[in-house]
C-alpha cells in the first residue's frame, strides 16, 4: 500500500515514518467547584491563541468496497454534510477522525466538498491547513484462519478486521503544523512482541504469531508544533482506534486484542524499560521521554464501568500516573446533557449499566441486541497540560441540533464528538472558573 501523506493546503507528499525528538510544554491543573457544570457547558469556540481545543470523533465515514467513501463524497453525502456540520459546530484546532476509509483523495474531498462549505445546522466554513492519512492493519490478508473457521479469506482472516486495506482507517486535521521528521506509526509491532501480553492461550499458530500485528489499525504519534511565547512548543498527538472487545468466542481474542492495543500507549508514555519492546515502523525503539506532553485520542472501544471489554482495560490510561485525572475521570471528565437523557429515554441495557450515563460518547442502544450506551471515545491529556473545558456533542431531543445526531447513526454516527479545550503554552485558561484540575 502507498505509505502516509502528510499534507498541507498547498500539496500531498507521501513521507516515510520518521524518528522522534520532542520539545517539553508545561501546564498545570487546579480544582473548583464549579468544574462539574463547565463539564457540560455547550460547544462554544475555544479562545483565540490562549486554547487549542482538541477534538475525537468516530465518524462512520466508511464503505463496504474499496472507493466507496470517495464515491459517496463525490454524489454529495447528506451523511457527511452532517458531520461536517458537528464539526463546523465544535469547531476544533486538532481532530483525529476514526473509520475514515484509507483514501488520500476521500480525505482531501471531505475538506473541500464539506468541511470547507458551510453546511446546515452546521457554522461557518472550516479549513485545516494541515492534515495526516496512512495506511491501516484493516482489511489487510494475513493468507492465514485466523479465526478458525476453516476457510481463509474475509474480514475476520485480515490483520485487522475489514473488508479491504484501509477499511475503518483513520485521518488526523490540524490547525497547527505536523513535525514531520519526528512522526512515529506503530503498525507492525507484533501482538507476540509485547511482554505479558495477553494472547489467548492456544488459539494462534506460530505461523499467525509470526505476522499478527499488535494493532488492528494503527498507532501514530504525531508531534504537532504549537506556538509559545519564544517560538514554538511540541505536543504529542498520540491516536489509534483498538479493536471492538466482541465478535469472537470464548478465547475473546477481540477482548485481550482491544486490552493489548490500549495497553500499548499505557506503555509508550511510561516509558523507560517498559515501552523498550516497541519498534516503529521506521525501526526506532523505545517510548515517549520521561516529561513530554501528549495527547492520547480514539475511539478505545471500553468502557470503565459497563460494555464487553476486559476488567481494567481502560483504565490502563484513565489511571496512569502520567494522565491528567481531572479530565479523565474528575469533574473535567467530558459529558454531556444528551447522553444522560438518550440512557433514560432510550431504556434497555442503560438501565442496568453501573456507569455515569452523562459520560457516554457512543449510542449502541438500536435493536433487541444492542448493549447500551457507552464511553468509548477519549481525549486524555498528559497531566503537565492544563485543561480548560471539555464536553461531549450529543444535544438532548429537545435540543434543534439533535437532529445532527439523532437516534439513527445511519444519518450520522453511532458516536458523538468528544472535545477538550487545553491552554496553549505559555498561556492560562481564558477565566479561571473555567479550570478543574487533579
Amino acid at each position: 500500500m502507498p505509505g502516509p501523506c502528510v499534507a498541507n493546503s498547498q500539496q500531498t507528499s507521501p513521507l516515510p515514518y520518521l524518528r522522534t525528538s520532542r520539545v517539553r510544554l508545561f501546564f498545570s491543573a487546579g480544582l473548583m467547584a464549579m468544574g462539574a457544570l463547565l463539564a457540560t457547558l455547550a460547544y462554544g469556540t475555544a479562545q483565540a491563541q490562549e486554547v487549542i481545543r482538541v477534538a475525537t470523533y468516530n465518524a462512520s465515514l466508511y464503505r463496504e468496497k474499496a472507493g466507496g467513501l470517495r464515491q459517496a463524497l463525490q454524489d454529495d453525502s447528506n451523511q457527511a454534510a452532517a458531520i461536517a456540520a458537528v464539526i463546523q459546530r465544535v469547531r476544533p484546532q486538532l481532530l483525529l477522525i476514526n473509520e475514515f476509509d484509507y483514501d488520500p483523495e476521500a480525505a482531501q474531498l471531505f475538506m473541500s466538498r464539506y468541511l470547507e462549505r458551510a453546511q446546515p445546522k452546521g457554522g461557518e466554513a472550516i479549513h485545516y491547513p494541515h492534515h495526516f492519512i496512512a495506511p491501516s492493519n484493516t482489511g489487510v490478508p494475513s493468507g492465514i484462519d485466523l479465526d478458525r473457521d476453516g476457510r481463509i479469506g474475509g474480514g475476520n482472516d485480515a490483520l485487522g478486521f475489514g473488508q479491504f486495506p484501509g477499511q475503518y482507517g483513520m485521518l488526523v486535521l490540524s490547525m497547527y503544523n505536523f513535525d514531520q521528521e519526528n512522526l512515529r506509526s506503530f503498525r507492525r509491532v507484533l501482538w507476540k512482541d509485547m511482554p505479558n501480553n495477553l494472547l489467548p492461550p492456544g488459539w494462534y499458530t506460530d505461523e499467525a504469531l509470526r505476522i499478527l500485528p499488535l494493532s488492528s489499525k494503527s498507532h501514530w504519534d504525531l508531534p504537532i508544533r504549537l506556538p509559545n511565547a519564544t517560538g514554538t512548543g511540541t505536543v504529542h498527538f498520540l491516536v489509534s482506534h483498538p479493536t471492538p472487545p466482541g465478535f469472537d468466542g470464548p478465547e475473546d481474542r477481540n477482548g485481550r486484542r482491544n486490552h493489548d492495543e490500549i495497553r500499548l500507549w499505557a506503555d509508550y508514555i511510561t516509558g523507560g524499560a517498559a515501552a523498550d519492546y516497541l519498534v516503529d515502523d521506521q525501526g526506532k525503539r523505545g517510548g515517549l521521554p520521561i516529561g513530554e506532553s501528549f495527547v492520547i485520542a480514539g475511539d478505545l472501544n471500553a468502557d470503565p464501568a459497563d460494555g464487553g471489554s476486559r476488567s481494567g482495560a481502560i483504565a490502563q490510561l484513565l489511571e496512569h500516573p502520567t494522565v491528567n485525572s481531572g479530565a479523565a475521570k474528575g469533574l473535567l471528565a467530558p459529558r454531556s446533557k444528551g447522553a444522560a437523557e438518550a440512557a433514560a429515554r432510550q431504556g434497555g441495557q442503560n438501565l442496568t449499566q453501573q456507569g455515569d450515563a452523562a459520560l457516554d460518547t457512543a449510542d449502541f442502544s438500536e435493536g433487541p441486541r444492542g448493549i447500551g450506551n457507552l464511553r468509548v471515545d477519549y481525549v486524555l491529556a498528559s497531566k503537565d497540560l492544563t485543561v480548560c473545558r471539555s464536553g461531549v456533542f450529543w444535544p438532548a431531543s429537545d435540543d434543534p441540533d439533535f437532529v445532527l445526531v439523532n437516534d439513527d447513526p445511519k444519518m450520522s454516527s453511532d458516536h458523538r464528538l468528544v472535545w477538550l479545550d487545553i491552554a496553549l503554552p505559555g498561556k492560562a485558561c481564558p477565566s479561571p472558573s473555567d479550570v478543574v484540575a487533579e
